[in-house]
């Protein structure tokens, strides 16, 4: 007797078990559809376009915003702020600057991006259908019942 495998033609029913060819197969099979699965292809382009977006964000804001706040108010530079404990030094001003910058980064997102694209997409959405009731009121004790209800489940009464 004869038995076919995914590449070659077995004599007899001694096998026992996959092959390691047959293995090997299912694992590149099993990690082929894992990679083409929608979502993973749609992070890895999300994770891309990130990138190219934080460049723009980061010019935008250094070449920019930065300028524009260093004229009106100064530029606030908070490195210097650095705290001393034992024989070590807490560069809370590194991290206070770096704050700030989120900051100023999430608000422009904010006001540049976030909020004109809700403005458009609120525009351009389809109000939604009002759903059809699912219940009605019993005209005899004025309790809510199911629509295809043909007798009130609280005061027993036929309802129309």
């Amino acid at each position: 007797m004869y038995r076919a495998t995914s590449s070659r033609i077995v004599a007899g029913s001694q096998r026992m078990g996959p092959t390691e060819t047959d293995t090997e197969e299912g694992m590149l099979k099993g990690f082929r559809d894992f990679v083409l699965r929608g979502n993973v292809v749609d992070l890895s382009i999300a994770v891309i376009l990130g990138a190219a977006f934080n460049a723009i964000v980061g010019s935008l804001v250094a070449d920019v915003l930065n300028p524009l706040i260093a004229a009106t108010v100064g530029k606030p530079d908070f490195s210097g702020v650095i705290l001393h404990v034992g024989g070590g030094a807490i560069k809370v001003g590194n991290f206070l600057n770096a704050v700030v910058s989120f900051l100023i980064v999430a608000a422009v997102v904010y006001f540049a991006i976030v909020l004109p694209m809700n403005a458009f997409m609120a525009r351009i959405k389809k109000p939604e259908a009002p759903a059809a009731p699912s219940t009605k009121t019993c005209p005899e004790c004025l309790s809510e019942i199911p629509v295809a209800a043909k007798r009130c489940a609280h005061c027993a009464q036929p309802v129309a």
